[in-house]
């Protein structure tokens, strides 16, 4: 299989250009990839352009790509969006890494009332930008053409509204209801909210359930927060036919 990178030149390159990588990509690309000239390779935008290319020229500093050819995907439907927990340590970053390689299109950085870690001030940009690489690096090595959104930190109050305009499905191993029989066709955009390793507040749960969204469990176990939104991702990809 072909390496692949990310990069802004793929966006309106077409077949016979060259596109130079640069930066990191490009270092990534030669030293640490070590890539040679003849190499096929990909490269995409992270917003459905792909590019199928042949290495020209490669040094960490830039590396030119001759294109081969180009398609552009479009963005999947459904829409499926993880509204994960932060979580202590680094399980919400475990858990959007896998969700990423599963195809989540979406992730929301939750503080919930019971997540350890507390994203105040500046330490909000900070962990913004970490996720952002971690799926930008996860959607690479699984090859996607789009590189999962990632949402500025929300409150309860915020996924609460969210319900309003999507189907929401609040992750509850104690719910009757399990995630292989709840309707979702006809859904635009499916968000699953995973709770931190304390689970989700009673109130919290009140008020999501006002909003509209349905409580769902995944099986007889309990999940960590970092295994449940990848494990119902895996269960909605079979139920949508992507897999």
């Amino acid at each position: 299989m072909a390496l692949h990178f990310i990069d802004d030149s793929a966006s309106a390159a077409e077949a016979g250009d060259e596109i130079e990588l640069s930066g990191s990509e490009a270092h990534h690309a030669a030293a640490v990839r070590r890539v040679r000239p003849g190499e096929a390779v990909t490269v995409g935008d992270g917003r459905g352009a792909w590019l199928d290319g042949e290495v020209v020229a490669a040094d960490p500093r830039r590396v030119r790509v001759r294109v081969t050819g180009r398609r552009d995907e479009p963005m999947a439907h459904p829409r499926l969006v993880l509204a994960q927990a932060l979580a202590k340590g680094d399980r919400d970053e475990l858990a959007i890494q896998a969700a990423t390689e599963l195809g989540v299109d979406e992730v929301i950085p939750w503080q919930a009332a019971r997540s350890v870690s507390r994203w105040d001030g500046p330490k909000a940009r900070k962990g913004r930008e970490r996720w952002h690489a971690i799926v930008r690096e996860a959607a690479k090595q699984a090859h996607r053409p789009w590189v999962p959104e990632v949402a500025e930190p929300a409150t309860t109050a915020q996924l609460a509204v969210r319900a309003g305009g999507a189907f929401v499905l609040v992750l509850d191993p104690w719910a009757s209801m399990p995630l292989t029989d709840v309707p979702i066709d006809g859904a635009g955009e499916l968000v699953l909210i995973v709770g931190p390793e304390g689970g989700i507040a009673p109130d919290e749960l009140e008020r999501l359930d006002a909003a509209g969204a349905a409580r769902v469990r995944l099986g007889a176990t309990v999940l960590r927060t970092s295994t449940a939104g990848p494990a119902a991702l895996a269960v909605l990809n079979a139920r949508l036919g992507r897999w």
